[in-house]
C-alpha cells in the first residue's frame, strides 16, 4: 500500500515553459551581451516580446526543442545543467574558429576556472575575428557520445581535446562557468526584485522583470488542490522533491493556496541540494537523477545531508513510496531508491515520452497528475 507520495513540480504540477524560455534567454545573453562574450551586443535587450522569445528559443534549442529533449533523454533534469552544457558546447565551437592563431591563449583559458571576467577577456579576443554560432552542431556532436547525466559535462572536456587540441578538465562538475550560467538564468526567471534573495548576489544586468508571477498549472488549480485534499484525508503523506530553488517553489505554492496541504519540512528544493553539495569535500552533483532530493523529501529537511547520503539503497519498504515525475531523471532516482514511479505525460515531450517510460519500466504512466487519485483508490 502506498503511504507516501513525492511529487516533482516542473512538468507535473507547474509548466516548465517559462523555465525553458529563461534558459534560451540565458544562453543568448551570455553569447551576445557586453557583460559576457559580447558577440552581438546590438541585438541584446532585457525585455523581449513573447514572439522574440519564441524565435530565440527556436534558434538555440531547435524548432521543436530538439536540443532540450536530447538532454532530457540523457537524464539531465536541471535547467542550469542544460544551459551549461549548451553554452559550453557553443563556447568550444567559437574557440575552434580561432585556434590556429590563438592556441596559447585557448590553452591558458582552459586550465583555470572560467569566470565572468575570463569570458569578458575571451570576448575581447573573439571580437578580432569573424566567428559565428552554429547551434545545429549540438545534436550531431552529442549523438556520438553515450554519456548521461552529469557525465555529459566530462564529454565537453573530450570535445575540447578533439576540436581545440587542449587537454582539460575545466568543464567537469559544478564549475565557475556553471555558476555564471546559474546566476544569469536566475536573473531572467525571478527578475530584479528577487534575484539577490534567490542567489545571494545582485543582478549583473538589471532590467529583467522575471517570469515568477506568471506560473501556469498543468491541470485546473482547484482540481490539483482537491487531489491534495483527497490524499491527505486518505492518510497518504505528501512531499515535494524539485529542482526548483526554494523561492520559486514556495512563492507559487503560497499564491496558489497549495502550501497549506504540505509539511514544509518535506518540501525539498534545489537550495537544499546545493547546500548538501557545498558540504562535500569533493563537490559533486546531487541533483536528479541522484536520489538525494527524494530521500530528503522522504526523511525531512531536518535530516543531515550525511544521513541522507548514507541511506542504504534501495530503501526499506520502498514499495510504499510513490515518486511522481515527468522525466527520465525522476524515474532513475526512484529506481535507485527502490520506489514505485508514476510518469506524467505533461512534461517537455508530452505524450511522446510514453515509449521511453514504457522502455524503462515505469510502474504507472498517467496523462495528468490528477490520475494519481486512481492509483490510491485501486491500492
Amino acid at each position: 500500500m502506498i503511504g507516501t507520495i513525492l511529487f516533482d513540480v516542473d512538468g507535473v504540477l507547474l509548466s516548465e515553459e517559462h523555465y525553458f524560455d529563461a534558459s534560451a534567454l540565458t544562453l543568448w545573453e551570455m553569447l551576445i551581451s557586453n557583460n559576457y562574450l559580447a558577440l552581438s551586443p546590438e541585438k541584446y535587450k532585457t525585455d523581449y516580446s513573447p514572439r522574440e522569445i519564441k524565435v530565440i528559443r527556436e534558434t538555440v534549442f531547435g524548432e521543436n526543442d530538439e536540443v532540450l529533449k536530447l538532454m532530457k533523454s540523457r537524464g539531465l533534469n536541471s535547467n542550469w545543467d542544460m544551459i551549461y552544457l549548451s553554452f559550453g558546447h557553443q563556447f568550444i565551437h567559437l574557440l575552434s574558429q580561432i585556434k590556429e592563431n590563438e592556441k596559447d591563449r585557448i590553452n591558458s583559458w582552459l586550465q583555470e576556472p572560467i569566470t565572468r571576467e575570463v569570458l569578458l577577456e575571451i570576448g575581447r579576443v573573439l571580437h578580432n575575428y569573424d566567428v559565428h554560432f552554429d547551434f545545429g552542431r549540438f545534436i550531431p556532436d552529442f549523438e556520438m557520445s553515450s554519456e548521461t547525466k552529469q557525465e555529459l559535462f566530462n564529454y565537453l572536456n573530450l570535445l575540447a581535446k578533439e576540436k581545440l587540441g587542449v587537454q582539460t578538465d575545466v568543464f567537469s562538475g559544478i564549475s565557475a562557468l556553471w555558476s555564471v550560467c546559474e546566476h544569469v538564468c536566475q536573473e531572467w526567471y525571478v527578475g530584479d526584485e528577487n534575484v539577490e534573495k534567490s542567489t545571494g548576489r545582485p543582478s549583473v544586468q538589471v532590467g529583467k522583470k522575471g517570469f515568477l508571477a506568471n506560473e501556469t498549472t498543468l491541470a485546473d488549480q482547484a482540481e490539483i488542490e482537491a487531489l491534495f485534499t483527497f490524499l491527505t484525508e486518505s492518510g497518504v503523506k505528501i512531499g515535494i522533491g524539485t529542482g526548483r530553488p526554494e523561492l520559486e517553489t514556495i512563492q507559487p505554492f503560497r499564491h496558489l493556496d497549495w502550501l497549506k496541504h504540505f509539511n514544509i519540512n518535506h518540501i525539498v528544493t534545489a537550495d537544499d541540494v546545493l547546500k548538501a553539495e557545498n558540504e562535500l569535500v569533493d563537490r559533486v552533483s546531487l541533483s536528479k537523477p541522484e536520489p538525494f532530493t527524494y530521500i530528503m523529501g522522504l526523511k525531512g529537511r531536518g535530516t543531515s545531508a550525511k544521513d541522507c547520503l548514507n541511506t542504504p539503497l534501495p530503501i526499506e519498504n520502498g514499495e510504499e513510496v510513490l515518486v511522481v515525475g515527468d522525466s527520465l531523471a525522476d524515474l532513475l532516482a526512484a529506481r535507485k531508491m527502490g520506489c514505485q514511479f508514476a510518469a506524467v505525460l505533461t512534461g517537455l515531450s508530452g505524450k511522446d515520452a510514453r515509449s521511453d517510460f514504457e522502455k524503462h519500466g515505469a510502474d504507472y504512466i498517467l496523462d495528468t497528475v490528477l490520475d494519481v487519485r486512481g492509483i490510491i483508490e485501486r491500492n
